[in-house]
């Protein structure tokens, strides 16, 4: 179901997210030095990097799923290009027929998120899925744009602390909470065909852990749902059982 304004607030919410990284990259990078006090920031600006990071890449998943503005493919399109180029130099193109390959056979050794070899090791998972979805494209891409940072007056320290680092943390934190948490295989049994489940977690714990993306099982249930509305999915289902 779509909900009155939803277009509008999603709308608002993706350039929210995506002026914030701009903003806050644009200081990390060419304006604080890491010198003094400037020091004592860091952390808490890389933390705030990886975690937009995460927020581009959840835009540009409700991009996918026509979520992000219901009836607007044009929109879509934009803020999902846009989204996942500022991320990773990844090409909207190219992972929207490999992310609803997922949804169509998630967990299962045609799904292209999943590790049918290793479905509760985390390590060799996520190596495994960094090696299909990054290759020397995207690596020629980040290159490029390393290059051109520092070309436009950026400090080789800071593009590697907050362009680089947050990009690898974002990896992981994506991949940890929004893959292999919700489809890691466990003693018990999956609840459906979906293969997937959702976290126990806070709004507050959800939102900074993955943009609530850790509610999965409700997002696969209902993946006409943005992920701004999944908590209240997730309530919905569960005063209905």
């Amino acid at each position: 179901m779509i909900v009155p304004r939803q277009a509008t607030i999603g709308i608002a919410l993706a350039a929210a997210v995506i002026g914030s990284w701009a903003a806050i990259e644009f200081f990390a990078l060419f304006v604080l030095p890491l010198t003094g006090t400037a020091l004592l920031v860091a952390p808490v600006l890389v933390a705030m990097i990886s975690w937009l990071n995460v927020g581009l890449f959840i835009v540009a998943h409700d991009a996918m799923h026509g979520s992000l503005a219901p009836g607007r493919s044009v929109v879509n399109r934009a803020f999902g290009r846009v989204a996942l180029f500022l991320y990773a130099g990844f090409s909207y193109d190219a992972l929207l027929p490999k992310h609803m390959g997922h949804h169509r056979q998630p967990g299962t050794e045609h799904d292209p998120d999943f590790d049918a070899e290793y479905p509760r090791h985390f390590w060799r998972w996520y190596t495994g899925f960094m090696r299909r979805y990054f290759g020397w494209k995207q690596l020629l891409i980040l290159s490029i744009v390393f290059v051109a940072l520092l070309l436009v007056g950026a400090r080789y320290a800071n593009v590697m602390l907050f362009w680089a680092v947050p990009a690898i943390l974002s990896s992981v934190q994506l991949f940890y909470f929004g893959t292999y948490l919700p489809h890691r295989h466990e003693d018990a049994p999956f609840a459906d065909d979906h293969r997937a489940r959702s976290n126990g977690f806070s709004w507050i714990g959800s939102l900074l852990s993955c943009f609530h993306f850790g509610y999965h099982h409700e997002h696969h249930l209902a993946p006409h749902v943005p992920w701004w509305r999944l908590p209240a999915e997730r309530r919905r289902r569960a005063s209905a059982r």
